[in-house]
């Protein structure tokens, strides 16, 4: 065993303490609403990479300058970034509309009764197609407050259905920050990922609709308003999700959307260029804190690895989890603790990543796995943190339309984030992992 240096983790541990400390004040006792996300997490981090700079004397501030620069020069972490501005292009162009298309297109051709399966099929699509679990929330919790409060199904349920059918699509999504941070942390093909954790969700969303169904059957339900729609406006998303399935190169794949989105758009009248460009910047704008925070990180592992943290998390680690399948549940509970403490899978899998390239060395555990365990448990954590921007979005959003929800009252109804977990203990446990 390598010998490791546990006060090399004080940055980590620095950052924890200031940003869950302070959100939780803010969140709970000044009642800020939305408190968590008025942390500037960039200062945060930046404060804790100061802390790191301080660490190791033996070091002169010019090497650790220079190992800084090997971390975020890293490959990976380039793709990660290019990647990340290019999916903010996407998400710009192609814009709402044509999500709330498929909803309204869902339920007009399917019978009222099974409206609160509809929306989880249609959340599980959009937020597949958008990459974005919180977009897909914001975007859906109006018409499944609508869906409640026009046909008599439980609030609670249709909320807690939205916010479960974003998080399949966050988990899976080609254009999800999620699964960019993921694979190219663990430098492995989207496609492989995918295919990986395909097999992972759809058990856990077929028991998931199940039980909506089961619920949905309970309740006396009224006819739906009728909705207008355009379907022109998803084929940008579909041919994205195709090609991501069909392993053309990521970069291409996003390229094809973003060039069909701007014709459609422009075409059908959706937009005008102007208003089609500021969208573009604005979509890339979206993914500036992301950017920076993977830079950021990138920087401040580089330097906690060469002094030894990482070593002294794997020599604790190796003491605790035994074998293959105990190493998986290790990189699964590692990132949820990440994301427990930072309210964000998206920075917890970017802080994630290098201890777990480690782990999964140890561990003989192949980068497709470990970057599908990571994505998965990320987003399982994300999804029923009652402080995470999911939820408060989500209660955001029923509140400006005039009703009073609470996040334990929802969280009863957050079926898929529970059935995922138990699938991927399922497969983790008593499924081989295939080479």
């Amino acid at each position: 065993m390598k010998k490791g240096n546990i006060l090399a983790l004080l940055p980590v541990g620095v950052f924890i303490v200031l940003y869950l400390g302070l959100g939780i004040t803010f969140e709970y006792i000044l009642k800020i609403p939305m408190g968590f996300y008025k942390i500037p997490i960039v200062v945060i981090f930046l404060v804790s990479l100061l802390v790191a700079c301080l660490q190791n004397r033996e070091k002169s501030f010019e090497e650790k300058l220079s190992l800084m620069g090997q971390g975020v020069g890293d490959k990976n972490i380039i793709t990660m970034l290019l990647i990340f501005l290019m999916a903010g292009v996407f998400v710009g162009v192609i814009g709402r509309n044509s999500a709330e298309s498929v909803a309204y297109f869902m339920l007009s051709i399917v019978p009222p009764r099974f409206a609160v399966c509809v929306i989880f099929i249609v959340s599980c699509f959009v937020s597949t197609a958008m990459g974005t679990s919180v977009g897909t929330i914001s975007l859906l919790t109006p018409i499944a407050v609508a869906i409640s409060t026009t046909s008599g199904f439980s609030l609670p349920l249709c909320v807690g259905t939205v916010m479960g059918g974003a998080m399949f699509g966050d988990n899976l999504s080609f254009v999800s920050d999620t699964t960019i941070a993921a694979c190219n942390g663990q430098g492995c093909a989207m496609k492989d990922k995918f295919r990986t954790n395909f097999a992972i969700v759809l058990p856990a969303a077929i028991v998931t609709l199940g039980l909506i169904l089961v619920f949905s059957l309970q309740a006396d339900i009224q006819p739906l308003e009728k909705m207008s729609y355009n379907l022109v406006q998803i084929i940008p998303y579909l041919l994205v999700l195709i090609g991501g399935i069909i392993g053309i190169n990521v970069f291409v794949t996003l390229l094809i959307g973003i060039v069909t989105g701007c014709v459609i758009m422009l075409g059908t009248g959706a937009v005008g260029f102007i208003s089609l460009l500021e969208n573009m910047g604005d979509g890339v704008s979206g993914m500036f804190e992301t950017s920076m925070v993977a830079i950021l990180v990138a920087a401040l592992c580089a330097l906690i690895r060469d002094a030894g943290g990482f070593q002294s998390l794997l020599n604790g680690i190796r003491r605790v989890f035994r074998g293959k399948k105990g190493g998986q549940l290790g990189i699964g509970l590692l990132v949820g603790m990440m994301d427990i403490s930072t309210a964000n899978n998206t920075v917890a899998i970017v802080m994630a990543n290098p201890i777990a390239s480690e782990m999964a060395k140890e561990y003989n555990i192949s980068p497709r796995k470990t970057a599908s365990i990571l994505d998965t448990f990320s987003c399982i954590f994300q999804g029923i943190l009652p402080y995470g921007a999911q939820m408060l979005v989500a209660l955001s959003a029923v509140s400006t339309m005039g009703l009073k929800l609470g996040a334990f009252e929802v969280i009863s109804y957050l079926f898929y984030p529970m059935m995922l977990l138990l699938s991927s203990l399922v497969f983790m446990f008593l499924i081989p992992d295939k080479k």
